[in-house]
């Protein structure tokens, strides 16, 4: 069943098996409440860590009973951190989520190369997302995580993204490799780069799905600007995968769609054992149902991997 709508992402994450997934500092009131939402949909159950005392009082003053939660009492988010990522790479979660804590520490404790959730592969963040007067979604890759990605690293964040795409039902997606313009210039380095996953993709070095680049972002998600250009390439103007050239274009994208774009997004945490749910704290309790729900299927998906 192919995910084409928020609608449609929320249908399929209800009618998967309710996974297990592990709450980072959970005294956090939106986090509360999305895992809640989540939790009566039927997508999740919630094992909540951090300061009990605190949590119980967030709970309160969100009126959510915690009577179908179990917690566990931690003191520091250190240690908080350290206990989820434990019993996630023992099997025991399905999907780690990020509470009150801050994005470095707890990838201090999922990074940890002895003690942690690496399986050899570079962690990025992958963003869903539904547009208002646009007519599909797309994801994009490279807006968090990694300041400035190298060409090993970007391939693997193509390779994150395919595997999501994959458990969303998409065939073969589209892949645009975005920098400033649509010419390879050398004192561009984005645009080489873009080059050379292009020709990577032609030699059979990256699968399932097809790549192409340098694109601006005009010429990537339109049409009518990729013809008005002369662009000939499958990718141009329909690309369903978006890999950004460093994290301050991948931010700027991701939060101009959604202040600005009035876009709803859905982001994971892809490359791991299992997902994580990782929002901005500016983002709405509604953006961190979405987080839940594409990283539920996407957990679904790698069952199987």
């Amino acid at each position: 069943m192919k995910v084409n709508s928020f609608n449609k992402l929320i249908q399929v994450a209800k009618e998967t098996s309710c996974k297990r997934i592990a709450v980072v500092m959970a005294e956090e009131s939106s986090v509360l409440k999305a895992v809640e939402r989540a939790r009566k949909e039927g997508m999740v159950e919630a094992i909540l860590f951090g300061k009990e005392e605190e949590i119980r009082k967030v709970a309160i003053k969100a009126e959510i009973s915690l009577q179908n939660y179990e917690i566990v009492n931690v003191l520091s988010p250190q240690k908080a951190a350290y206990k989820s990522v434990r019993f996630a790479r023992e099997g025991k979660f399905d999907m780690i989520m990020k509470g009150n804590i801050k994005t470095a520490d707890l990838f201090k404790t999922v990074l940890d190369k002895d003690t942690g959730l690496r399986i050899g592969r570079t962690l990025n963040v992958v963003s869903l997302f539904e547009i208002p007067g646009y007519n599909r979604l797309i994801m994009a890759a490279g807006g968090a995580i990694i300041i400035n990605p190298t060409l090993k690293q970007k391939v693997d964040m193509i390779n994150n993204c395919v595997e999501v795409t994959d458990s969303l039902g998409w065939e073969n997606p589209l892949t645009a490799i975005i920098a400033g313009i649509e010419v390879v210039n050398p004192k561009m380095p984005a645009t080489v780069e873009a080059a050379i996953l292009s020709k990577m993709y032609d030699r059979g070095q990256i699968k399932g799905t097809v790549v192409d680049g340098p694109f601006a972002i005009d010429n990537a998600i339109s049409v009518e600007a990729a013809r008005i250009k002369h662009i000939s390439s499958p990718v141009a103007g329909k690309a369903d995968i978006l890999i950004m050239p460093n994290i301050e274009v991948g931010n700027i994208f991701y939060k101009t769609l959604v202040f600005l774009g009035g876009a709803r997004v859905a982001p994971t945490v892809a490359g791991a054992a299992v997902p994580i749910v990782i929002t901005s704290r500016a983002d709405t309790e509604d953006t961190r149902l979405y987080s839940i729900a594409l990283s539920s299927i996407y957990a679904e998906k790698r069952r199987g991997y």
